[in-house]
């Protein structure tokens, strides 16, 4: 994918000077083209405004407002439109949230706390964050260094073959078949899975990994024959996380087709969902800083993103950050709507994955 510089994820560097009575008139501006997707007229603003004012006057504000770079006449409508900047002045500056939808929060409930495992619970959260929005759902499974070892058990498959079970974070189960340099007996594979447990239950499989390279690299005579059974095998299992690495569930994409305008638009934005690295990486993002986060248009730093806008929070399990979770969709989106539909959906999925825990 096509990648730029990364921008600003929440603010224009120098918000422009607007008056009071502007900034009314650009939210009604804005409030209106996010409502219908199409230019908004001076008469339109006039006629609904809260405040006396003439068509005239709108058009000399809104004249204004385009010198600002905040709003944009398209050559086939007399209309305004705001741009990305001024789409960027209206989130920061001016947006109402709205409450979070009852039924909607109902359905992500019913949904959400219905599934029996961690993984199906991320599945879930993304599938119904896309049919409630009509947008693509997103949500990050835990980061490999987030993925902490509960138990390891080791079974004896043939003469240097063995099977690692691996239970992560509570109740993921993962499956590895390891070669050895040696021939292990089922006692051996015992007690390197009893060592191994007793030694690295509830550490991120990260750091068991560094941990267990740090040993290897000792001096062999110091270690007994337990350790160097537990370390190969551990070293052999933890070599990678292939199975468990760091990656995004993307749902709805179908949703995004009525809102493309061409063939070539609808292949750009699939690309970018089947690599995912541009998705997580933005998500990423919003893992590493506070609060909700936007990236609106060329924001994302994409080229094939720029016609786009993602809304992504964290969501924490007992406390801790687990993930993110979001929508993208077109810059036109419902900003006011969908910042708490993907905060309250951020928030039920962290209270199923901790009740899932316990």
């Amino acid at each position: 994918m096509t990648q730029r510089s990364k921008g600003s994820s929440v603010r224009i560097k120098t918000p422009p000077t607007v008056s009071e009575r502007a900034q009314r008139l650009l939210k009604m501006l804005v409030e209106h083209y996010l409502h219908d997707g199409a230019p908004v007229g001076s008469k339109t603003i006039a006629e609904q405004s809260m405040i006396k004012i003439s068509s005239a006057t709108v058009r000399s504000v809104m004249a204004d407002l385009e010198e600002k770079g905040l709003v944009v006449s398209p050559h086939t409508s007399a209309g305004k439109i705001p741009t990305e900047q001024g789409l960027r002045f209206f989130v920061d500056s001016l947006i109402s949230i709205e409450p979070p939808n009852r039924t909607a929060e109902v359905k992500l409930q019913n949904s959400l706390y219905q599934e029996s495992s961690p993984s199906e619970m991320i599945q879930s959260a993304s599938k119904v964050l896309a049919d409630i929005s009509s947008l693509v759902g997103l949500v990050t499974t835990p980061r490999p260094g987030q993925v902490a070892l509960r138990q390891i058990q080791f079974l004896r498959l043939a003469k240097n073959k063995v099977l690692a079970i691996i239970v992560v974070n509570e109740r993921e189960v993962q499956n590895r078949v390891i070669f050895t340099e040696q021939t292990y007996s089922e006692v051996d594979l015992n007690q390197a899975a009893n060592y191994i447990n007793s030694e690295f239950a509830g550490m991120s499989l990260v750091n068991i990994r560094n941990q267990v390279v740090q040993s290897m690299k000792e001096d062999q005579e110091q270690v007994n024959q337990l350790m160097q059974v537990a370390l190969e095998v551990a070293s052999k299992s933890f070599e990678t996380d292939n199975e468990l690495e760091h990656d995004c569930i993307v749902t709805g994409e179908r949703n995004l087709f009525d809102k493309v305008k061409s063939a070539t638009e609808i292949q750009a934005i699939l690309d970018a969902f089947q690599s995912k690295s541009s998705i997580v990486d933005l998500l990423d993002r919003c893992i590493d800083s506070d609060g909700t986060q936007l990236f609106i248009g060329t924001e994302t730093g994409y080229a094939q993103l720029d016609d786009y806008a993602l809304i992504s929070t964290q969501y924490r399990v007992d406390g801790e950050i687990a993930g993110a979770i979001g929508v993208i969709g077109p810059t036109c989106m419902p900003y006011q709507k969908m910042i708490p539909l993907v905060e309250v959906t951020a928030m039920h999925l962290g209270r199923a994955l901790k009740q899932s825990q316990s």
